[in-house]
């Protein structure tokens, strides 16, 4: 997978893909990243890409030129299968959106700042609108950092066991189970014995009856949209 990164502070989002997870899958060949620094494409003295709202009201917001000449100059070199915009307005980010992105082979992400985008770089350019939650943050960056690491961990290969992304939380609309480790016991506060069991299909029983549990008490709205 190949994503495309437009940005007015790119300094920003570098640091979360040299480590960790998102690291390793550069590393491994499995995805590359490119941010692209949007003031490179202004053909302002000032490097300017935000201007006054016509109409007046609060803010500046981000200009269709220099947004159109970076998305114009990247799909002139490849096919893009989404133009995606992070944004306080799009659809929720959610687990079925990351498995549907994770599918993709080239996507650009947009993120926004001041008070937003031109509306038409929106109209014309921009094919998936997305946010991570009822709140406003300063720009988009944060949110497609988010985006980014839900999506490149379901990627093939770029998890040590396939199967962990399988069974995270939200997959099959349900919360994940509790999990344990060693020791067995500490302090006297025991694993459930049916863990430590051996028996695979009562584990795996178990599981479902704890993530089933879970959900209902914590998320019932996840159960609920299931019927």
């Amino acid at each position: 997978m190949r994503i495309d990164i437009i940005t007015v502070v790119p300094d920003l989002l570098k640091s979360p893909f040299e480590a960790s997870i998102m690291q390793r899958s550069i590393a491994k060949g499995l995805v590359e990243v490119n941010f692209h620094n949007l003031r490179d494409y202004s053909t302002n003295a000032y490097k300017q890409v935000d201007d006054y709202q016509f109409g007046g009201g609060a803010g500046m917001v981000m200009m269709i030129e220099p947004i159109d000449k970076c998305i114009s100059e990247l799909k002139s070199q490849r096919d893009y299968d989404e133009v995606i915009y992070m944004t306080p307005d799009g659809e929720t980010l959610n687990q079925k959106i990351a498995n549907q992105i994770s599918l993709q082979g080239n996507i650009i992400i947009l993120c926004g700042h001041y008070k937003g985008v031109d509306q038409r770089v929106r109209d014309q350019f921009i094919t998936r609108e997305i946010s991570i939650g009822d709140y406003v943050l300063s720009g988009g960056e944060l949110g497609a950092l988010i985006l980014c690491d839900a999506v490149i961990r379901l990627i093939p290969g770029v998890l040590g066991n396939e199967t962990s992304a399988l069974t995270d939380s939200f997959q099959d609309n349900l919360l994940a189970p509790p999990v344990y480790t060693r020791p067995a016991e500490y302090k006297g506060w025991k694993v459930p014995e049916i863990l430590t069991s051996g028996n695979t299909p009562k584990i795996e029983a178990w599981r479902e009856d704890e993530a089933y549990k879970r959900t209902l008490e914590r998320r019932p709205d996840l159960i609920k949209n299931q019927s």
